[in-house]
């Protein structure tokens, strides 16, 4: 069996960690012992947000995620951050790092909007929070990381894709003319190219950069709305151990990858561990009804 990946000692920022996804990855991190940074609009209370014209308020907030760490014995440390607001996007880095210690080693993009909607209906506004989460934030919180990474000699960024980035299946299903999700898709897209040219620009200097998306579909409060109620989803738990094998190899083995959470642990032979990092969770072969696009090899 492959021996367990370990950061011990490894600071790691996880953005949009307040709930779903987000809080699933910094469980794992600080299980494989790393000091984790959870961030997040939802500091003590869960912030309102807007969604087709309307105020949503999602559970879950940071204090729960750290609450959660710390029951499994790891280390979190919740600051509050818009990714919205420039000056916070990016003061960020430099807030995390220092409640840290002064150094960051992993910093996993994770934090997003949805809000679907046709495009030839969409407005102005909704597109550019879209960009906004998954393209530009992305850009300034990693530009301000790597100062930190390169200082000592290895870093660690994970953005969160999505299978949607895959070309549209033809001939197009009946979904693909309502679900209006063509710019999530396009930001995505656009996503995993800046993490390949990124890894190519850093992999001299042994920082790696990775993207790990669903194979399928996550339930998540955020995320709920969007998915059909008989639509087959999976474990957040084999997208977390995607992200933390993606966590911890030097560059030049492991970077540039664009990683599918049932597919990845499948075709490396990776086991797969709870959040809390105690037990081994079955191994499953990726389903059948995933993007036939993704590789198979995940090489």
């Amino acid at each position: 069996m492959m021996q367990r990946p370990d950061i011990a000692g490894k600071v790691a920022l996880v953005t949009g960690s307040s709930r779903g996804i987000g809080r699933a990855i910094a469980q794992r991190l600080a299980a494989a012992g790393a000091t984790v940074v959870v961030t997040g609009r939802s500091l003590a209370e869960p912030a309102a947000g807007h969604r087709a014209g309307a105020s949503v308020t999602l559970s879950g907030t940071l204090e729960e995620t750290v609450a959660l760490v710390e029951k499994a014995g790891g280390k979190a440390i919740a600051i509050a951050a818009d990714l919205e607001v420039e000056a916070e996007c990016r003061s960020l880095i430099d807030r995390a790092a220092a409640a840290a210690g002064g150094r960051l080693d992993i910093l996993v993009n994770n934090a997003g909007f949805v809000d679907f909607e046709p495009m030839a209906d969409m407005p102005l506004a909704v597109f550019d929070r879209t960009v906004t989460h998954y393209l530009r934030a992305p850009f300034i919180l990693s530009q301000a990381a790597i100062p930190f990474m390169r200082k000592v000699g290895a870093g660690w960024i994970v953005n969160i894709s999505s299978q949607d980035a895959l070309p549209p299946i033809r001939p197009y299903p009946d979904f693909e003319r309502y679900r209006g999700y063509v710019i999530y898709a396009a930001a995505k897209a656009a996503l995993n190219r800046m993490t390949q040219g990124l890894a190519a620009e850093l992999q001299p200097e042994n920082i790696a950069v990775n993207a790990v998306a669903p194979s399928t579909a996550i339930r998540t409060p955020g995320a709920d709305a969007m998915i059909p109620e008989d639509f087959p989803t999976e474990d957040v738990a084999y997208l977390a151990e995607t992200v933390l094998a993606m966590s911890y190899l030097p560059a030049a083995e492991r970077s540039g990858l664009i990683g599918f959470s049932m597919h990845f642990p499948w075709h490396q032979n990776i086991p797969v561990r709870s959040l809390d990092g105690m037990d081994t969770l079955p191994r499953r072969e990726p389903p059948h009804w995933s993007h036939p696009a993704i590789d198979k090899t995940d090489k």
